[in-house]
């Protein structure tokens, strides 16, 4: 255990925004999901955000789970190597549609006149 980051914890209790950190100690990015085999009971992998987007870490990358941190095994500058993109080519290509783009814009006017109201 490190000095910082807390008891190892189960990764069912893992929190969203949870902090990501390199083998060497650097921050890559934060959980955004954990992802479990539900039938196995098993730990799958994580989504983490990073500066370039989200980006799917799997199990066997992921050293330790604690309170206020997530370990890998890799070094920052390996990350590239080992943060894998998560999602499809048509999904990518679909989200960057135009109406894509424009039923996200509503939805999100429609939010914010739900919350004014």
């Amino acid at each position: 255990m490190t000095a910082d980051d807390g008891h190892a914890i189960s990764y069912k209790v893992l929190r969203r925004g949870t902090p990501v950190v390199s083998a060497d100690g650097e921050q890559i990015g934060t959980v955004r999901r954990v992802h479990e085999a539900a039938r196995e009971n098993i730990f799958d992998g994580i989504d983490v955000d990073t500066k370039d987007g989200v980006r799917f870490v799997d199990a066997p990358e992921v050293a330790r789970i604690a309170e206020r941190a997530v370990t890998v095994t890799f070094p920052a500058a390996e990350a590239a190597q080992h943060l894998h993109e998560r999602g499809s080519a048509m999904g990518h290509a679909l989200s960057r549609s135009r109406t894509v783009r424009r039923a996200k814009r509503w939805g999100r006017g429609m939010r914010e006149r739900w919350d004014r109201r």
